[in-house]
């Protein structure tokens, strides 16, 4: 029988409702820390359904999907181009900037985010 991954998803989902019911069964999963509280669960709703469960493996296991990594390191130099001190300093972030954009591919005139950052750096000037 070839690879199905929805088919093995669906399998893996069964098991563990299954563990987590025969869990609850024998009283293991009582007076856990947080019982009774409202979850607060991270929006993933830009991830594909499918993909939720191996994104949060991840990310808790401290990995992030390169495109994520990029933006993190985006938001970071645009932190420190606030912070540059002289025209130079924020010449070289500008650059930086410009070079991780596209690599995200979101470097076009039409981007958002780039207009932002162009916003962004007449204000500073």
């Amino acid at each position: 029988m070839p690879f199905c991954y929805n088919h093995t998803m669906y399998l893996i989902d069964k098991l563990a409702e299954q563990k987590i019911t025969e869990a609850i069964g024998r009283g293991e999963l009582d007076n856990l820390p947080g019982a009774g509280k409202p979850l607060h669960l991270e929006d993933d709703t830009l991830v594909p359904e499918e993909l939720r469960a191996g994104y949060r493996l991840l990310k808790n296991a401290g990995y992030l999907p390169a495109d994520l990594h990029l933006r993190k390191e985006i938001g970071s130099v645009e932190a420190l181009i606030l912070q540059a001190r002289s025209l130079e300093e924020r010449d070289v972030l500008n650059r930086r900037l410009h070079h991780l954009m596209l690599k995200l591919g979101v470097a076009s005139p039409d981007t958002s985010l780039l207009k932002e950052r162009q916003y962004m750096d007449k204000i500073n000037k």
